[in-house]
């Protein structure tokens, strides 16, 4: 069955691979042994080398192909698999959306104790209808020294190059050189491509991600379905001459770029949190549609990356609330208010409530934009304003959305929707792992009737999901 190797850890020959695993990892098995693997699709049958082993599986990687799935394509990207940004390319289409259907499904029956009649309340999975260039943002890493290929490491060449791209996968410190990508629309692999040939030939400094020097930092790249396109370039330290140089150099060579912005970066970290975005050229936002609705989207906005999808997202969560014109809603983790606009045109009144004062002060600029004057936003954690006070000032909600990050809501608020008892909840989620817990603990008061996934992110292991749930 196997051939030893050095540490101990053996050659696992013929293992099948069956299943995903969460994270991504395909499972395989080769009688009683589980191995998590990397790079290989269910379906599959190979000689695993195994790297770790865990208390009750190993870890590998694929030694050698024996039979290939029928669930395999031919990646689209020259960068993958080291990039690891979209780790399922080489698995059709139609075989992402089974697993990531069936990960909810698991989740569903196993997390939230939901039984096999869950058959008769789960919908298939809303495909997105751009599986390319369908991100609206992709951030960039510049870095003093990119990552070698395997090829180059065992070369006895010195290769000390920088690199303008993304983190490999796991390695904060390593950075991959991308001269294409197939995830945004243009014009972002010219402006990216563009920057890196006029940084080079002009001597500027890519930033040490270690030593924590050098010039050019990060680059933020946003487009909308409407055509328009913000840059943000992010440098780690203040040399005018050059950042006045290389802003005026990207606004000649494209136009039609709708917000050139900068900012001076000397965190430990990339985000923009607590720095002064500064404007060069065009407007300090750039302008997006949904559905009849404008959103102003500025630097450090938070908006769903896929915008047809979101789209799609919004429409499943407007059908799944079935808002009555007299009825008062509550959204919650709103964020800058996408959701509760879009519920504001059925309903007689929204509350959101949000933590992040950037994201409100954007979500009540977004309600001006419409000109919608039935919400209403609060700066705040749900958990501590989400009680009988706002009740008294606001009205009890009939229908409550949830929306909150991948860690889910707070145990506070899940005593306060029991206490509260609207007539409905729709619970959005990003992790289906933590809105199975959550759901787990409302069943004693609410029997979920609706749950559809909804493929926002092509290409990777993540999956949205929206659950409706009644009041017993």
């Amino acid at each position: 069955m196997s051939r030893k190797r050095k540490k101990n850890l053996p050659l696992i020959e013929g293992a099948e691979v069956v299943d995903i695993a969460k994270g991504g990892r395909a499972i395989a098995r080769k009688e009683e042994l589980v191995i998590l693997v990397d790079h290989a699709v269910p379906g599959d049958v190979v000689d695993i080398q195994t790297t770790r082993k865990k208390k009750k599986y190993f870890e590998g990687r694929v030694a050698a192909f024996r039979q290939r799935s029928g669930y395999r394509t031919e990646p689209m990207c020259r960068h993958f698999p080291v990039c690891g940004g979209c780790k399922w390319q080489d698995m059709r289409y139609e075989a992402q959306l089974l697993f990531k259907e069936k990960q909810v499904r698991d989740q569903m029956v196993r997390l939230a104790g939901l039984s096999e009649d869950i058959e008769k309340i789960i919908e298939p999975i809303l495909p997105s209808e751009a599986i390319w260039h369908y991100r609206n943002k992709l951030e960039f890493t510049f870095s003093a020294r990119r990552w070698l290929t395997p090829e180059e490491i065992a070369s006895d060449r010195q290769i000390d190059e920088p690199a303008l791209g993304f983190h490999v996968a796991g390695l904060f410190d390593k950075v991959l050189d991308i001269t294409e990508c197939h995830l945004q629309p243009e014009p972002s692999n010219a402006i990216r491509n563009f920057i890196r040939e006029y940084t080079l030939d002009h001597g500027y400094s890519y930033y040490h991600i270690r030593g924590q020097h050098g010039l050019m930092r990060n680059l933020l790249i946003r487009t909308t379905t409407t055509g328009e396109v913000m840059v943000v370039i992010a440098f780690h330290e203040e040399d005018q001459e050059k950042i006045e140089a290389l802003l005026e150099a990207v606004k000649r060579r494209f136009p039609e770029i709708t917000s050139l912005q900068w900012v001076v970066n000397p965190k430990g970290n990339d985000t923009l949190e607590g720095l002064e975005v500064k404007l060069y050229h065009g407007r300090d936002h750039i302008l997006e549609e949904l559905d009849g609705l404008r959103f102003k989207v500025s630097a450090k906005s938070f908006f769903q990356t896929n915008t047809r999808q979101a789209a799609r997202l919004y429409r499943t969560v407007l059908e799944f609330a079935g808002i009555g014109k007299e009825e008062n809603i509550y959204d919650l983790y709103s964020g800058t208010g996408t959701i509760g606009l879009f519920l504001a045109r059925s309903a007689r009144q929204v509350t959101c409530i949000e933590s992040v004062a950037e994201a409100v002060q954007d979500a009540r600029e977004n309600a001006r934009l419409n000109g919608i004057e039935n919400i209403s936003f609060l700066e705040g954690e749900v958990k501590e304003l989400f009680n009988k006070e706002l009740f008294r000032k606001h009205g009890r909600p009939d229908v409550v959305i949830l929306d909150p990050p991948r860690a889910g809501i707070h145990p506070d608020t899940v005593k306060m929707l029991k206490e509260t008892a609207p007539r409905k909840i729709v619970y959005v989620s990003c992790n289906p792992a933590t809105q199975a817990r959550d759901l787990h603990d409302l069943l004693e008061s609410y029997q979920p009737v609706r749950i559809r996934p909804v493929d926002m992110f092509p290409h990777t292991d993540h999956v949205e999901n929206v659950v409706v749930l009644e009041r017993k």
